[in-house]
């Protein structure tokens, strides 16, 4: 059986470099990136085994099937000194008697309030605040999720809407399809794969500036974009994690995930021009199912120091805590973009609301 399983993964693997290779290389839609949920933010985004709240729906949508009762998450968090914001929406709902499920998620990632300063500068020279207005430039992302148990494995599947905008200029329309599956090899031992932008996922580009800002752009010199298409390759994250009992109340839950990309050599911990390899980890111990510590390490990247030239490591560390008082469970992390050091960190809060069924 696990024969065969580890063949699915290899082909599943090499069809996608197969396929990525016959693309445009280039990032896209990387707000996707970030992740969702404090809790998985804690523990270095290492998600993809044992996830199996609301929040599967964007980890892995075959973790939804283990749900028992409808769901709600919801997350709000800011970088660079509240500069952008991320907010995060869903729900999920078993159905078929907790053998399906279903999930809706939503995500914008944004800046708001952004100057605009093309016409600062009247005809006779002069400066002229009043001509400054200001526009938002966000991601959005809207996940439609359906999810199945069958005997020990989890399967699911998100069709998803992305919608870009830049104020009244731009704005682009994708769509795509990911899909996930979580195999229970024992009580303690789960793997997990999820394959995202499967079909590769389209972003169609338009802009829409008038006479007068196309005037104002070639007077400055810039260049005025035209209608493109954006593509965002697959990437497929395998994982596995393992419990860990102490007695009746005090567990550790482990797990590792790589992230496989296919879009060239990538700053990761392994890469080449075929594939890429980005690991991370994350741990979870509880108490009583009520009280969590944790912690977790992504992001782990090589540069170049500005002094000795030395080629060095760093790593993204990540902590947090959570605690579940009856149906509500309330998540913080402290995370950051590699750069904690620098003050590029964020506070991140998340709930859970669970509605149990009436007896």
């Amino acid at each position: 059986m696990f024969k065969n399983i580890y063949t699915i993964i290899l082909f599943t693997l090499i069809f996608m470099g197969e396929l990525s290779a016959q693309e445009v290389r280039k990032y896209s839609n990387e707000f996707l990136s970030l992740g969702v949920g404090a809790r998985a933010l804690a523990m270095g985004n290492a998600q993809n085994a044992s996830v199996n709240d609301v929040t599967a729906g964007f980890w892995n949508p075959g973790g939804l099937a283990e749900l028992q009762n409808f769901q709600v998450g919801a997350m709000h968090s800011e970088w660079f000194a509240g500069i952008a914001k991320y907010d995060y929406l869903s729900l999920a709902l078993p159905i078929s008697n907790g053998s399906r499920a279903l999930g809706l998620s939503a995500i914008r990632f944004g800046v708001d309030d952004i100057p605009n300063t093309l016409f600062i500068i009247e005809p006779d020279g002069s400066i002229n605040y009043d001509n400054v207005t200001t526009f938002s430039a966000a991601d959005y992302a809207f996940l439609l999720s359906y999810a199945q148990k069958i005997n020990k494995l989890n399967v699911g599947a998100n069709v998803k809407v992305i919608h870009r905008t830049v104020g009244s200029f731009a704005n682009s329309w994708g769509f795509g399809l990911d899909i996930g599956a979580q195999l229970k090899v024992s009580d303690n031992f789960q793997l997990g794969l999820t394959i995202k932008d499967l079909t590769t996922t389209i972003n169609a580009w338009s802009f829409n500036f008038t006479e007068e800002e196309k005037q104002m752009l070639a007077l400055t010199d810039n260049v005025i974009p035209s209608s493109s298409v954006e593509l965002t390759g697959q990437r497929a994250i395998l994982g596995a994690a393992y419990n860990f009992h102490f007695g009746e109340k005090l567990a550790l839950l482990a797990e590792a995930n790589i992230d496989f990309t296919f879009d060239g050599k990538r700053n990761v911990l392994v890469k080449s021009d075929f594939m890429s390899m980005d690991p991370h980890f994350g741990l979870e111990l509880g108490f009583d199912n009520s009280i969590f510590l944790r912690g977790g390490m992504n992001n782990i990247q090589q540069f170049t120091d500005d002094l000795t030239g030395e080629t060095l490591t760093s790593t993204q560390p990540n902590a947090g805590i959570g605690i579940k008082i009856k149906e509500l469970q309330l998540d913080y992390a402290f995370t950051g973009f590699n750069r904690v050091d620098d003050g590029v960190y964020s506070h991140i809060f998340s709930l859970v609301f669970n509605f149990s069924k009436s007896e």
